[in-house]
């Protein structure tokens, strides 16, 4: 219950329903995308965002993305 405590600590840990709650809330308010290409943009900005900030590099991320060199993980995780 280290939430309580500190207001910056998520009350879950569990980040795969935290990436996908904002595109849920989107279907419930609008009823979804009117297009499948834009539905597919939005998604894939979405996973580029949430990558850079688990990675802890969100602003060095979009600086290289809008300079149209955008950040990749390392393939290699030995």
């Amino acid at each position: 219950m280290r939430f309580i405590d500190n207001p910056l600590v998520p009350f879950d840990n569990d980040l795969a329903k935290r990436d996908i709650r904002m595109m849920k809330v989107k279907m419930k308010i609008s009823g979804g995308f009117r297009d499948l290409g834009t539905g597919i943009a939005v998604s894939l900005i979405r996973r580029y965002i949430s990558t850079i900030r688990k990675n802890g590099i969100f602003f060095e991320g979009i600086n290289s993305a809008i300079d149209e060199n955008p950040w990749m993980p390392n393939k290699n995780l030995n």
